[in-house]
């Protein structure tokens, strides 16, 4: 599932190309991916209209279309993708595109920007910025890891307040905004804490750890272009590098990297869990 850093990476690669293009045409295959408005508003309303600024908040992606926010939401298996082709509509799926293609923009330039979903779990809104909160997922976020407000401190405040298992809690969205199966994992091996130990028990100098940890983990991520384990794109189509680096994410029985024992696997809160129980404790 893409996360902060694979999302950062996609909107960087849309930034870099898509603001200032006309929309051409759109091709919605399948009307379901759209949550907000209803799929005939939502494909009446981008023929014409330029894009702005790629923007993220959290795993959601921020593209402005004039005076609207555009919230892609990729979940599992989503692809937002700018490739080359003809600028025209198309009655059905293009040959050169995946069959789970559910959305097409047409763009001025003759490229095509295509969202994918496998899973189909994905989902489209378009909304007014004011809204944003009201109507989409990405209004409901807690703080971004990498932004300046998210110190160890705030962090420490976060923790104190549960006493659920630390790693569901970096899980939660409408706490820490961003972080998912991946890198909770990497980022609590990085800082030598289980996953299990409750969260309202990580006194102030391992959250301070946690914070640099996850604050370390993401930059290096990003710098990477994401981890590539499944499905995960970025926005031209390329995979990203930061699976070669993986410490203990999908190395469920392999030596640990830093002290050798196997690294060992558990369900928590419904998801698989890779962590080394000597050095994380």
């Amino acid at each position: 599932m893409p996360e902060l850093p694979e999302v950062e990476t996609i909107r960087r690669g849309l930034e870099a190309t898509l603001p200032g293009t006309e929309i051409t045409g759109l091709t919605l295959f399948r009307p379901e991916v759209v949550a907000f408005p209803d799929p005939e508003e939502f494909s009446g309303f981008f023929p014409g209209k330029v894009w702005g600024r790629a923007g993220r908040r959290g795993k959601y992606l921020l593209l402005e279309v004039a005076d609207r926010v555009l919230v892609v939401s990729l979940r599992m298996t989503g692809q937002l993708v700018l490739l080359p082709g003809p600028a025209e509509a198309s009655p059905g799926v293009p040959a050169d595109l995946p069959p789970h293609t559910h959305v097409l923009w047409h763009l001025s330039d003759g490229t095509r920007l295509r969202f994918t979903d496998q899973r189909r779990f994905g989902r489209l809104y378009l909304v007014g910025p004011e809204r944003l909160e009201e109507l989409t997922p990405a209004g409901k976020l807690g703080p971004e890891p990498l932004a300046p407000e998210f110190t160890p401190a705030r962090l420490a405040e976060i923790l104190a307040r549960h006493r659920r298992p630390v790693k569901a809690l970096l899980l939660d969205q409408s706490l820490v905004a961003g972080i998912g199966n991946i890198y909770a994992d990497e980022i609590l091996f990085a800082a030598g804490i289980s996953p299990l130990r409750p969260a309202a028990e990580v006194e102030p100098e391992a959250a301070a750890r946690l914070h640099q940890a996850a604050r370390e983990i993401l930059t290096a991520a990003i710098a990477s272009r994401g981890t590539t384990v499944r499905n995960y794109q970025d926005g031209h189509g390329q995979a990203g590098g930061f699976q070669e680096r993986l410490a203990v994410y999908g190395r469920a029985g392999e030596p640990c990297r830093r002290c050798g024992q196997p690294v060992a696997y558990l369900r928590l809160g419904g998801r698989g869990t890779c962590y080394c129980p000597r050095c994380q404790v």
